[in-house]
């Protein structure tokens, strides 16, 4: 019988993450998703809500307390799903570097700090720390600040255009269904699928894996939704 596991979340209450904690809730194998925002939200069965300043100065060291918690009732895994998406035309390169790389970076280094051994990063297609372009130069960074964390296993994943997102225009997602690669399409189920996947499959791994969208879509694939989805239906988990 497989190891139940844990998996603690930042950014869950977005599009992305919303569709990665509902993956990880029809896993008979997770045991809990602990979502950490700044403010409530509604109950929900097997979901733990921590309540944290994210921009405090001991936001890591919350974290790294709230990890060891997890840890001492099993293997938990990180994963983090912020992102600005279409909105980040109105921040400027300042408030994007707080958030991406500050408060992503201090959540790493705590869930780090406590042991966590795996971290899932959403980041997206073309991202690099010497890119011309703000954003992708931006997610570039946050990879990196991320990678010198140290994590045994780091999955990074890099969509292209997210559709079934209510921040992607319906044009958007035209003009996507063109565009073959990683720069093309791909749907948010898919992409929360392939963290879900990545956790419950990938965990013992180590090193660094970059997943673009044909691997997203492969490795959703392989990880078959009909027995997980029979075990939450039938109280089985």
């Amino acid at each position: 019988m497989k190891q139940s596991f844990a998996a603690i979340i930042l950014g869950g209450t977005g599009q992305v993450g919303g569709a990665a904690v509902a993956e990880l809730l029809a896993t008979s194998e997770c045991r809990e998703v602990v979502m950490v925002t700044r403010k409530p939200i509604a109950p929900r069965s097997r979901v733990s809500n921590v309540v944290l300043d994210t921009g405090a100065a001991d936001f890591a060291e919350h974290t790294a307390a709230l990890a060891r918690r997890v840890l001492s009732e099993g293997p938990a895994s990180a994963v983090s799903c912020v992102g600005v998406g279409s909105g980040s035309m109105r921040w400027s390169e300042e408030e994007l570097r707080r958030l991406e790389l500050g408060v992503v970076g201090a959540f790493a280094r705590g869930c780090h700090d406590a042991g966590i051994a795996q971290f899932c990063l959403l980041s997206a297609a073309g991202s690099s720390a010497r890119s011309r372009f703000r954003y992708a130069r931006v997610m570039g960074m946050k990879e990196d600040t991320v990678r010198h964390v140290g994590f045994a296993r780091l999955a990074v994943f890099r969509p292209g255009i997210i559709v079934g997102n209510a921040h992607t225009p319906a044009w958007v997602g035209w003009l996507g269904s063109l565009v073959p690669g990683s720069y093309g399409n791909i749907d948010q189920r898919i992409l929360g699928r392939s963290i879900a996947a990545e956790i419950t499959l990938h965990s013992k791994e180590a090193g660094e894996v970059i997943r673009e969208n044909t691997a997203m879509k492969k490795l959703a694939a392989q990880f078959k939704s009909v027995p997980r989805n029979y075990c939450v239906r039938s109280g089985l988990n």
